[in-house]
């Protein structure tokens, strides 16, 4: 039985409607067709395995060490850290944007464009997720007793289930090396704010500027998932400048 109906069924090659398609990454910052061997393209997408540390944790080395000292400074102080999200392949992410992509576009009958700019308040066009490297988490208080969705900003904020969490993270956690990525800035463009996502900066700051190194655009062209033909050239150029590299610049 297909899982889509008839009028998603049509995929293609990601972005064919632009003839400037090379020329596009040299207009975006930090998109270029230089090239850094440190970390391959298929490791940042997601797409390679990698060794990842701690039962229902799964972080690199460094990242998983550093996180386990800041768990012990946080139960100190009366905090028990629960990780609601931390790597994610490839597959998962692709999972993850194509049940929203079904869910808005189907059940809520939106637009395809209309449906992606919806995913991407929150959540990534596959192999661009920071999810992807073994860095980054999503992190609450496992203490109080909390109904429904736990990622809501409102429930970090005073008065709310995780404020105590969220003042002991603002003191003390990049102590050990983990940077709040989607700050409370008003200026800021792209994903909205996430008072639960850190991510290890150690290790982080040198994957993006991997990330950065490679020619994006032409890897992306490359994936196959569902609305990918409603994507050209300057929206996916956006999108990179946008929820990509309008982070919290001590993580750039």
């Amino acid at each position: 039985m297909s899982r889509i109906k008839p009028k998603i069924m049509e995929r293609r090659l990601f972005i064919k409607k632009s003839g400037v398609c090379g020329l596009a990454l040299t207009m975006a910052p930090g998109i270029t067709l230089l090239q850094d061997d440190k970390y391959s393209i298929e490791e940042l997408m997601g797409k390679e395995d990698i060794e990842l540390f701690g039962d229902d944790i799964n972080l690199r080395k460094e990242a998983y060490d550093a996180y386990i000292e800041m768990r012990k400074a946080a139960q100190n102080d009366g905090i028990e850290f629960k990780i609601v999200s931390s790597y994610r392949s490839f597959d998962r992410q692709l999972a993850i944007y194509e049940s929203k992509y079904l869910k808005y576009t189907e059940e809520e009958d939106m637009e395809p464009l209309t449906a992606i700019d919806k995913i991407i308040e929150y959540s990534t066009i596959p192999g661009t997720s920071r999810h992807h490297w073994g860095t980054d988490i999503d992190l609450i208080d496992g203490n109080p007793k909390v109904d429904g969705d736990v990622l809501v900003p409102e429930k970090f904020e005073t008065g709310g289930p995780f404020e105590k969490f969220k003042l002991w993270m603002d003191e003390n956690s990049e102590k050990y090396g983990y940077y709040l990525v989607y700050t409370n800035n008003v200026k800021r463009r792209g994903f909205k704010y996430e008072p639960w996502h850190y991510s290890y900066a150690p290790l982080s700051i040198p994957m993006l500027k991997s990330f950065r190194l490679k020619n994006i655009l032409k890897q992306l062209e490359k994936e196959d998932f569902l609305g990918s033909d409603h994507l050209t050239t300057e929206y996916v150029k956006t999108y990179i400048e946008d929820n990509i590299l309008d982070i919290n610049p001590d993580l750039l």
